[in-house]
């Protein structure tokens, strides 16, 4: 027997009500299960299951699909869920803000209206700002130090907050692959009448300069141009934010060391009491009420976490989506599987409505965004649109992602919305850990084959050796050519690799083959030589 379904209030709303006639349907037409309604549907079982759940609108398609495997009449029942379609709308047009939260993505400069809870961490940057010309923050995966820096000092800063201090300029960015190139504008100070003071520069998940810079000596040119803002006439000021478990690295470079351990702030969790203040604050800014309850058992799941913000602030995205007129309710919260698994809740409700090729190229885009640890945690991976090649139903795969906050799309890079979904999630979890090897293999060739594109396609840069066996191996194990999780420059890299390592062993072989025949030669004529030799030697001595 199928598992028992939950139980579903149908005066909660349009969509529950259908919710409910959709189960009715099922237990008129003799409670088949859902596997066999899938088997006359044509829809999965989950996506059936989905549709007679209640937590949000089917589309139209699937629940004629679902009418049509009860032997229903689809005129009726098309009516049925166009008049829901009209209430959802009607709800929704009369009650459209925006959301009071920002789920795994972080908060920007323009939220620090909602924005709370952190008030005693930005004073203290602030001071540290304005006393010191290199300072660092430090802490945890999900302890929100991109928002503390978004929307709380940046704000901060350009309202000249700081005691004496009122920056010319404050700019915000990542390390990213090749710092040293893609950054250095960003370190000469502000131009132009009103750039008085300083410029500040914020840098962001420093620990990209270990993850994804793999050129030492880019990275130690890229530390050393930070360092120069510790000059009292550099007119730079540099803030770096680094996680926690990448501190030590930072002793790897002495000057980085000295400046760390002069000016830094290490930020734990947040107490109970600010907890709840990011909680309900944002509502009230909204005009919304979170049930006590659901504050309660929040703060009962999160309190003490490490990296439990995040996975907090999604929740409450979640009930926002939820609420009922003004309220977010502990029905709701419980429908969603609490904090724990929300995110899963989320990110499967999202992979179940794919269908096999679309799902299978959520999973290459997802992975192609990680960067396995070496020795430590795994790491989301920024890359640029052109890496992924999102393009016709991958490109809708991908929006799909992003409308559900899963990855976040900047400018022309695209990310995970936060690496708490990498351990949230049980699905992408196993998938990492399944796939970690050929992870790390691709990886090497994506550098690698972005060097041999920056070089003009140099035939010097291919794979050769070991190096090319164990990427032939994996990614063109048979003769249709390079895996489908290759983009076409990697597919091209890998392409050359094999064919330029078989021009040299046929190059080779003939060589092989020239040498053999000379020598054959040479054993020819020296021995017919030789032979020749001893005729005349008899020949002489006995005529």
């Amino acid at each position: 027997m199928g598992r028992r379904e939950r139980e579903l209030d149908p005066e909660a709303g349009p969509v529950q009500r259908l919710a409910h006639e959709l189960r009715q349907l099922r237990e008129k037409a003799g409670s088949p299960s859902y596997r066999e309604l899938s088997r006359r549907a044509g829809y999965s079982a989950p996506t059936l299951s989905e549709a007679a759940a209640g937590r949000r609108l089917p589309s139209l398609a699937v629940t004629l699909a679902y009418a049509r495997a009860c032997g229903a009449d689809q005129a009726e029942w098309e009516a049925r869920w166009r008049a829901v379609s009209a209430g959802v709308e009607e709800e929704a047009a009369a009650d459209d803000g925006p959301a009071p939260y920002r789920g795994l993505t972080r908060y920007g400069a323009d939220d620090r209206d909602l924005f709370f809870g952190r008030e005693p961490e930005v004073e203290r940057l602030l001071r540290l700002t304005a006393e010191h010309r290199f300072a660092a923050l430090v802490g945890a995966s999900g302890s929100g130090k991109s928002s503390l820096l978004r929307a709380g000092l940046v704000p901060a800063l350009r309202d000249g907050d700081a005691a004496g201090f009122r920056p010319s300029a404050v700019r915000i960015c990542t390390p990213g692959p090749e710092p040293v190139r893609e950054r250095r504008a960003l370190l000469a100070p502000a131009d132009g009448a009103e750039a008085e003071g300083d410029t500040v520069l914020l840098v962001d998940q420093f620990e990209e300069l270990f993850t994804l810079c793999q050129d030492p000596s880019q990275r130690r040119e890229f530390i050393d141009m930070l360092l120069t803002a510790r000059a009292a006439d550099s007119r730079l000021r540099v803030l770096i934010a680094v996680r926690a478990d990448f501190f030590g690295h930072c002793a790897d470079h002495q000057g980085l060391a000295e400046a760390v351990n002069d000016a830094h702030l290490l930020i734990s969790g947040m107490s109970v009491d600010r907890l709840r203040e990011a909680i309900v604050r944002p509502a009230g800014a909204a005009g919304l009420l979170v049930e006590r309850t659901v504050t309660d058992r929040i703060l009962a799941e999160v309190a003490d976490e490490p990296g439990g913000l995040p996975l907090m602030s999604h929740t409450l995205l979640e009930l926002w989506r939820r609420r009922r007129a003004k309220r977010l309710t502990l029905a709701a919260y419980e429908t969603i599987g609490g904090v724990r698994g929300a995110v899963a809740h989320t990110a499967e409700e999202v992979f179940e409505r794919l269908d096999p090729a679309e799902a299978a190229s959520a999973r290459a885009t997802l992975l192609r965004l990680i960067s396995p640890g070496e020795g430590g945690p795994d790491t989301r991976r920024p890359v640029p649109r052109s890496e992924l090649q999102a393009t016709g139903a991958a490109a809708l795969v991908l929006e799909r992602l992003v409308a559900a906050r899963l990855v976040t799309v900047d400018g022309d890079s695209v990310e995970l919305a936060h690496e708490a979904l990498i351990t949230a999630w049980p699905r992408l979890r196993q998938w990492v850990e399944d796939e970690r090897e050929r992870l790390r293999l691709h990886r090497r060739l994506t550098e690698a084959a972005t060097v041999w594109e920056g070089l003009d396609q140099d035939p010097g840069a291919l794979y050769r050796g070991m190096l090319l066996r164990a990427a032939r191996e994996e990614f063109m194990a048979d003769a249709e050519g390079p895996a489908p999780e290759l983009n076409e420059l990697e597919g091209a890299f890998l392409s050359a690799s094999v064919a330029e390592d078989e021009r040299v062993a046929r190059e080779a072989a003939r060589s092989a083959r020239r040498v053999e025949v000379l020598m054959t030669l040479l054993v020819v004529v020296v021995t017919s030589a030789l032979t020749s030799w001893v005729v005349w030697f008899l020949t002489r001595e006995h005529p």
